[in-house]
């Protein structure tokens, strides 16, 4: 969440016009996503590191001038210049807790609940109304999340992403190396780097397929997403049918947006 600012966000009716376009600013652990959509079409999508975001957004704003509505869901953080600049170009929105949100949350402590969790079971909503998914988000850690067809959203769980496993092994031992994700050669690794890629990706592989089997067992219509910065490495790898959806959480930004605008 943005710290260090006591400014509020407040949502308001939109007109027609300004309705039309947003942009969407995903603040995540590692990259910047920033997107612009006119109604629920994604026009434009860049990833940018944080120092450049400025330089970012004023290149959106040179492209669409008339854009001036911003929602912006942070699980990192940026500078206070950068909250300045955005605050200075648009009519920004901070997803959190208080914001009304297009399904009814049972998660026991909703305040902890992240704000990109929320974004992406609205986007389930959106797309898959009266369905139940379960939401996987393979990022800087591996987040389950699940709504059933009553629109209940009911809670999931939180692992650590595939980095995350490589970096452990790396930072926790003495002797083994810091490697980047690759596909395992076979089962049996026969070096201590097959051994490594073998141990994170089966095991996140593994992980994942069994938690879909584990919620097939209870709810045999189970729709399942696949989304996040890891999604197009592992969704061919999966076993299990999925629908792998890389803008699934910009998506659930615009459509939180949306959905607020018509109170």
């Amino acid at each position: 969440m943005l710290k260090t600012r006591s400014i509020t966000f407040a949502f308001y009716k939109f007109s027609a016009n300004l309705k039309l376009m947003t942009l969407v600013i995903d603040v995540g652990n590692t990259f910047i996503k920033l997107a612009v959509f006119n109604n629920d079409a994604l026009l434009l999508k860049k990833v940018v590191s944080e120092n450049a975001v400025i330089h970012g957004v004023e290149d959106i704003k040179n492209r669409y001038p008339k854009l001036n509505t911003a929602i912006i869901s942070s699980v990192g953080s940026l500078k206070n210049e950068t909250i300045h600049f955005l605050q200075s170009q648009f009519k920004l929105h901070e997803l959190s807790s208080q914001v009304r949100l297009p399904f009814e949350n049972l998660y026991e402590t909703p305040h902890t609940l992240g704000v990109d969790r929320m974004a992406l079971v609205a986007a389930s909503v959106k797309q898959f109304p009266k369905k139940n998914v379960l939401i996987i988000d393979a990022g800087s850690c591996i987040t389950f999340d699940f709504i059933n067809r009553d629109n209940e959203y009911l809670g999931g769980a939180i692992s650590p992403g595939i980095q995350m496993r490589y970096n452990a092994l790396h930072n926790f031992t003495a002797k083994l190396p810091l490697l980047k994700s690759e596909e395992p050669i076979n089962l049996i690794g026969t070096s201590t780097n097959q051994a490594i890629h073998s141990g994170v990706v089966n095991g996140v592989l593994n992980e994942i397929d069994g938690v879909i089997n584990k919620y097939k067992l209870n709810y045999s219509d189970l729709t399942v997403i696949l989304t996040g910065g890891d999604a197009k490495f592992l969704s061919k790898q999966l076993k299990s049918s999925i629908f792998a959806l890389p803008d699934f959480l910009l998506e659930g930004l615009n459509y939180i947006l949306q959905y607020n605008s018509n109170e």
